[in-house]
C-alpha cells in the first residue's frame, strides 16, 4: 500500500478534531452573547431614559423658580416683610455709627487740643493771677477750672483758715472733670447698644427667613437646591448686614472711649496744675482777689457767678 494512502486515516481524524473545536467556540460565542446583552444594554439604557424623563422636568422646574437678580437689592426686595423690616433697622443703625463716629471725631479732636494749649499755658503761670489772664475766660474745660477756683478763693476770702481751702477747691475741679467726661462721652451708649445687639437682631432676620423657605420648600414639594438656595441667601443677608452694623460701632466705640480717657487725662492734668497754682498762692499769701480780674470780663462778682455756673455741670 503507498504511503499517501496509509496516512489518510490521520489526516481525516485531525481534520474532524480541528472542526470539532472550531464548532465549539462558536457556539460558545453565541452561548455568552445572550448573557451580555440582558446584563449590559437593555438595563442601561432603561435607566438612562428614566432619567431622562425626571430630569428634565427638575430642572425645568428649577429654573422657573429660580430668581432672576441674586444681588443684594434684589434679595432685598424679594425677601419676607419681616426681614426686610431687619435689614432696614441695621441699616439705618450703620448710618448712626457712622454719624457718630464722624462728630465725636471732630469733638474730640478740638478739645484734646484746646485742652492742650491750656495746659502748656497753666504750666508757664507762676500764679493764679496770670493763669486767669491767660485761660481764665476763654471757652472751654480749662477755663472753667481756673474759674471755679478763682470763686471758691472769693466765697472763703472771710473764712479764718486757708486750711479747707485746697479740698473745696479739689472737690469743684472733680465736679468740673466730671461733667466734662459726661459731656464728651454723650452718644456712645448707642454705639455699644448697635455693637452688642446687631448680631443678634440680624440673626433673627436670618432665622425667620430659613424659616420661611423652609415652608416653601414644603408647599413646592422639592428639595431641588436651585429652589432651596435663594431664600437661606436672602436671609443669611441679614445676618451680614448685622454684622456690618456691629463691626464699625464696637471698633467706633472703642476708638472713642480711648480719646475720651486721654481727654479725661488732659483735664487731670489741668486741675493738677490749677491746683499747684492755689497752692503756691496760699504759700505766699498772695491769693487773688476779685478786682484783680475784673478787667476781663467779670465785674462785681462776676468771677463767682461763672465758678458756680462751671462747677453746677
Amino acid at each position: 500500500m503507498p504511503t499517501s494512502f496509509r496516512h489518510r486515516p490521520v489526516l481525516a481524524a485531525v481534520l474532524a478534531g480541528a472542526g470539532a473545536l472550531m464548532a465549539g467556540a462558536v457556539q460558545a460565542q453565541e452561548a455568552a452573547a445572550p448573557v451580555a446583552a440582558p446584563s449590559a444594554g437593555p438595563g442601561v439604557a432603561q435607566g438612562m431614559a428614566q432619567g431622562a424623563a425626571q430630569g428634565v422636568p427638575d430642572a425645568a422646574a428649577a429654573l422657573a423658580s429660580l430668581p432672576h437678580d441674586l444681588s443684594p437689592w434684589g434679595m432685598f426686595v424679594t425677601a419676607s416683610p419681616v426681614v426686610q423690616a431687619v435689614m432696614v433697622g441695621l441699616a439705618l443703625a450703620s448710618v448712626v455709627t457712622w454719624t457718630i463716629a464722624i462728630a465725636k471725631t471732630a469733638e474730640v479732636t478740638s478739645a484734646k487740643r484746646k485742652a492742650r494749649t491750656a495746659l502748656a499755658m497753666l504750666e508757664e503761670a507762676r500764679s493764679l493771677s496770670q493763669a486767669a489772664e491767660r485761660v481764665g475766660f476763654s471757652q472751654g474745660t480749662a477755663g472753667a477750672l481756673v474759674r471755679a477756683v478763682l470763686a471758691e478763693t472769693h466765697m472763703s476770702a472771710d473764712a479764718p483758715s486757708r486750711d479747707g481751702l485746697m479740698d473745696r477747691a479739689a472737690s469743684r475741679l472733680e465736679r468740673i472733670e466730671a461733667a466734662a467726661g459726661r459731656r464728651m462721652a454723650r452718644g456712645t451708649g448707642i454705639l455699644a447698644t448697635i455693637g452688642s445687639t446687631g448680631p443678634f437682631i440680624g440673626l433673627f432676620g436670618t432665622v425667620w427667613g430659613i424659616m420661611t423657605s423652609f415652608i416653601g420648600i414644603s408647599k413646592a414639594q422639592t428639595t431641588n437646591l436651585a429652589v432651596v438656595a435663594p431664600g437661606i441667601a436672602e436671609a443669611l443677608l441679614a445676618t451680614a448686614i448685622g454684622l456690618v452694623a456691629a463691626i464699625p460701632a464696637v471698633v467706633v466705640y472703642n476708638a472713642c472711649s480711648r480719646a475720651i480717657g486721654g481727654h479725661k487725662a488732659q483735664l487731670t492734668d489741668a486741675s493738677a496744675a490749677v491746683l499747684r497754682l492755689l497752692s503756691r498762692d496760699i504759700d505766699r499769701h498772695a491769693l487773688p482777689r476779685p478786682h484783680a480780674v475784673q478787667g476781663h470780663a467779670l465785674p462785681g462778682h462776676g468771677v463767682q457767678g461763672h465758678g458756680n455756673s462751671r462747677a453746677a455741670e
